[in-house]
């Protein structure tokens, strides 16, 4: 089949037409400013990377069928041809993935609000440190596997996370709808995607047709300290098992400790010893990550005793890139950036930190970036986790024109709370030279970086500046 990808450069299309090339299918794809790395990784792979968006292009290629990314809408001239002469069928990833993939796998299907990355990574490097080669498809960049996206073995389980972000603009659905979870990690569950969801109620109505598709003879794994994640188990179509520290828990997370060297816990199902996890990665959030990347990986492959699957060794695990990720550490401050840009998330590497560096003052650097933060949604949550550190510097909000100044987050009404601790810039380049400035007085300092995006650069140059 000839496939032609709208927005190929972006992490989860890219990733998509390499699994497709790997499957054998013709793949040619277009974007705006075709960028690396994922350019780079699409044409040593044998595709195709044209620039720009041309109808007239599209209608001497005429492919078998064209995968339009859930950034395109109405008005991009390919778009337009497709829709006014209808010779050529178009798919959103999500359905291209469950027509040629997923379908015919035993598919792992890793959601909630956050964690999907790092727990999705973690089934599928487990499962191949014991010996398989799953599939798995991956919206980050995996720090040990050799790659975001692989195909595996049609007989090994397929590994994949699961957005609740829309498919595309003819298709409104969340993209794990059309993921046929066979095995289901719901890992947390809270509002976000304002620009996608009215309210929470609108994304519980999300997941519960997810948990409707998963079958009798798969699993539902559910955190069993998140109420909100409780609140959706009344069902009788598929087993449910409960991963946490609460003791109703079927694997139960026990003796969390961390510490500057990293952290350690044991795992045990009902009541069970399986195993007692010493690794790097951080925090308790993280732990509970481990443990049900672990139950997916045993549920995939039919164990109905998870006791019964090797854990190898997770010290060697190392993680995803832009989670908790240190930049520079030396003589001068300890720079790390990490994805968090929701309350929860922020303030669970911010406790994660004070236990790594209990005697270093914290400081944060916090990008509004998502359409959820930019908002005033969840201000009074932010406030309260930012003074959690010791010194916070509030950047850009990310394109706050969009944002009608009484929805748009007030980083200058946080910081009058907030007190003397708290420090709101004009943009991210004064920040940088501030947060510089003051790092001058204050080598000692730990400074993590929050963005769902680039911060412009700014974490990286302060890195080596003070590095």
């Amino acid at each position: 089949m000839r496939l032609y990808f709208m927005g190929i450069c972006g992490t989860g299309m890219g990733n998509g037409a390499l699994l497709m090339r790997a499957l054998g299918h013709e793949v040619t794809g277009a974007d705006q400013n075709a960028y690396p790395p994922m350019s780079d990784r699409l044409r040593e792979a044998g595709v195709e990377v044209l620039e720009g968006y041309d109808p007239q292009r599209l209608e001497e290629l005429r492919p078998d069928l064209v995968v339009i990314g859930n950034v395109h809408t109405r008005g991009n001239p390919e778009v337009e041809w497709l829709l006014s002469g209808r010779a050529v069928p178009f798919v959103s990833l999500p359905e291209l993935l469950a027509r040629e993939i997923l379908g015919r796998r035993r598919t792992v299907v890793v959601a909630g609000t956050h964690g999907k990355t790092t727990t999705t990574t973690l089934a599928a490097w487990l499962l191949r440190e014991a010996g398989h080669d799953p599939g798995f498809l991956i919206g980050g960049v995996p720090l040990d596997l050799p790659v975001g996206a692989h195909a595996g073995n049609a007989a090994a389980p397929f590994v994949i996370e699961g957005d609740e972000y829309d498919s595309a603009f003819f298709d409104k659905r969340s993209k794990f709808i059309h993921y046929c979870p066979s095995v289901l990690v719901l890992n947390n569950l809270e509002f976000d995607h304002a620009d996608i969801f009215r309210d929470l109620e609108d994304v519980r109505r999300t997941f519960r047709h997810l948990l409707k598709l998963v079958p009798a003879n798969g699993a539902i794994l559910a955190n069993a300290d998140d109420a909100e994640v409780e609140g959706l188990l009344d069902l009788d179509w598929a087993p449910v098992l409960r991963v946490g520290l609460s003791e109703r828990a079927d694997l139960r997370i026990t003796d969390f400790e961390e510490g500057p060297r990293g952290a350690a816990f044991s795992l045990r199902f009902h009541g069970k010893p399986w195993g007692r996890i010493q690794w790097s990665l951080p925090g308790l959030f993280n732990a509970r990550n481990f443990a049900m990347a672990a139950m997916a990986a045993a549920r995939a492959l039919g164990l109905r005793d998870p006791t019964e699957f090797p854990l190898g060794d997770p010290g060697r695990f190392r993680g995803v890139k832009c989670r908790q990720e240190v930049l520079s550490e030396g003589e001068g401050a300890t720079i790390l950036r990490d994805f968090a840009h929701h309350p929860t998330a922020v303030r669970e590497t911010i406790l994660s930190l004070r236990n790594r560096y209990p005697e270093r003052p914290l400081h944060i650097a916090f990008e509004a970036r998502s359409n959820t933060a930019c908002r005033k949604i969840h201000e009074t949550e932010f406030e309260i986790v930012f003074d959690l550190a010791d010194r916070v510097h509030l950047g850009s909000v990310h394109r706050a024109e969009r944002y009608p100044e009484n929805d748009r987050i007030d980083f200058e009404g946080m910081v009058k709370r907030l007190g003397g601790k708290a420090t709101a810039y004009t943009g991210n380049e004064e920040l940088e030279a501030g947060l510089v400035k003051e790092l001058g007085r204050r080598p000692e300092a730990v400074v993590v970086f929050f963005s769902n995006g680039s911060f412009d650069g700014v974490a990286e140059r302060v890195a080596g500046r003070i590095g």
